[in-house]
Order: C-alpha cells, then sequence, then structure tokens
C-alpha cells in the first residue's frame, strides 16, 4: 500500500463503521486516494486481543445508541438501528470481499450498511441480502453462491489473520502508508498525515516513547484477592 491508497477494515456490525464508510468515500475523493475496503470479523479481533464488544458491556450499549444518534442528526446521516444486534455479519463479510464483488465492492458494501444502519434491515438474512443486491440491480444470486464457498470462508478468516498481523485491534482502522487510524474520529488526523508528514511525523515520535508500566492490572488484582485476611 501507499500514500495513495486508504485501507478501510470494518465489520457491519458496528454503527463506527456505517459512520466511517460514509466519512472515508468523501474523504478519499477529496484527497485524490484510493479507498481499499478490507472486510474482517469484528469478534474475531476482539478474541485476540482480549476485549469485549460495545454491545457486551450494558451501559457501554446504552451509551453508544444515545452517542449514534446524536452524531446522526448532527451530521444529517439516515439512523435506523438494525433489526438485530448484534447479528450475525459472516455472510454479508464474504460479499463484500473483492474476490466476491469485484467491480461491485463499493456499491455492495454501500447497499449492505445503508440497509442495516441507514434503513434497519437484517443483514444477518441472506434471503434479505440477496433481495436487497438483486433489487440494486446487483448480481446478488449469484454472488450469494459465491460467498458460501469453502474458499471464500476461508479467505475472510485469512483477511481477518492478516489485519491481526497488522496491529488491527478494532472497527473501523484505517491504514495508509503503513499508519494505524482507529475509529470514526481520525479522519481529521488522517488529514494531517496526508497533508503534513514532518508533523505528523513528530508527535506520532513523541507519542511512541517507551514508558515503563509501574503496575499489572490483573496481575495485581490477583495478588490483592489472594493475599491472606
Amino acid at each position: 500500500m501507499n500514500n495513495k491508497e486508504l485501507e478501510f477494515y470494518f465489520d457491519y456490525l458496528s454503527p463506527y463503521a456505517y459512520f466511517g464508510w460514509i466519512n472515508a468515500t468523501s474523504f478519499c475523493a477529496k484527497h485524490q486516494l484510493k479507498l481499499v475496503p478490507r472486510p474482517v470479523v469484528f469478534g474475531k479481533l476482539l478474541d485476540h486481543w482480549g476485549q469485549l464488544g460495545p454491545a457486551e458491556i450494558p451501559p457501554k450499549r446504552q451509551w453508544l445508541g444515545k452517542y449514534c444518534l446524536l452524531y446522526a442528526a448532527k451530521h444529517n446521516i439516515p439512523l435506523a438501528f438494525p433489526k438485530y444486534h448484534p447479528f450475525n455479519s459472516l455472510t454479508a463479510l464474504r460479499l463484500s470481499l473483492n474476490e466476491v464483488s469485484g467491480p461491485h465492492q463499493q456499491a455492495i458494501i454501500t447497499a449492505l450498511f445503508d440497509a442495516s444502519w441507514g434503513q434497519g434491515g437484517d443483514m444477518g438474512d441472506d434471503g434479505e441480502i440477496e433481495q436487497l443486491l438483486n433489487a440494486k440491480g446487483l448480481p446478488g444470486t449469484e454472488l450469494m453462491a459465491k460467498a458460501k464457498t469453502e474458499s471464500i470462508k476461508d479467505t475472510l478468516k485469512a483477511a481477518t489473520a492478516a489485519a491481526i498481523e497488522r496491529g488491527v485491534f478494532g472497527i473501523p482502522t484505517m491504514i495508509i502508508n503503513g499508519e494505524l487510524f482507529w475509529g470514526n474520529d481520525q479522519f481529521e488526523f488522517i488529514a494531517d498525515f496526508v497533508n503534513d508528514r514532518e508533523l505528523f511525523a513528530a508527535i506520532s515520535a513523541a507519542a511512541q516513547s517507551p514508558k515503563a508500566r509501574a503496575i499489572d492490572r490483573k496481575a495485581f488484582l490477583s495478588r490483592e484477592e489472594n493475599k491472606s485476611p
């Protein structure tokens, strides 16, 4: 990848990825960047890095819903929460791989995001997905059959493993010229990276200065719990 390409790692489970996709398409057009979609399995990222998903923490789930409604209203973005959440996004992700969608990739991703987060559809329902794509003039039936093959299932697994290898830990994540940016709020910093590399490099170097850890939270709590009364 080079400085003219923005890789966009996503899973349809995330409303932040929905907002991020909208912002990434306009950002890349403005800055003359090629948008390179990278569908990955969010659950596998969480498992690998030992995290819980936002929907798995009740107060965080409630906060997230409020934030999304505020963000959508402020930025005039259609928002209707999916019929179920979380839902099984594997079929949608496989359809979004370039190996399946080919020249239709960005159109498919936009359609699936719009249907799930813009219109409140169920993108865990294969029949609904197929019907949606066919209605959009896309070869939904043909693409669905291809997405069900073992080779494509393996392709998504490999794509997720490759993302983990590159340090992707959440979605949406954007990578440009090897620099990783996490979250829908990162586009102003990506713009800094694109337009003023020297300043960005100086700040980035300062942020990466090694700091010794004074405490390991889990080890500390375990010791405290095991102390004799």
